[in-house]
């Protein structure tokens, strides 16, 4: 999952998987990413190719579109199709902008 790190790192954010350990979780905006299962194409008992479901959270204390723009531009540049959505999580008091998509394991 090279590519998959190198997009995140190019957005300038820190990051982590799942969640950062408690207490060193950075100001916001920071990402998590998730890679919750997996679509693989496969035929006669065999995997020929492995697609993982990725899940890219974004996490900031207000509406803020600028970094909002910063995932899609990575996104975008990596040639990757996403699906947008969007939360307020009242107990932590941050916004959730999550960009699912799959991608092709090199």
């Amino acid at each position: 999952m090279d590519k998959l790190l190198d997009i995140l790192k190019s957005t300038g954010f820190p990051y982590a998987y799942d969640h950062f350990a408690e207490g060193e979780a950075p100001d916001p905006p920071f990402l998590c990413y998730l890679l919750p299962g997996s679509d693989n194409f496969s035929a006669d008992g065999k995997v020929y190719y492995r697609i993982s479901e990725v899940r890219a959270e974004l996490y900031t204390d207000f509406k803020d579109l600028a970094s909002e723009q910063k995932i899609e531009d990575a996104l975008d540049a990596a040639g990757i199709f996403y699906n947008k959505t969007e939360t307020w999580i009242d107990s932590e008091k941050l916004y959730e902008v999550l960009c699912s998509f799959d991608m092709e394991e090199m």
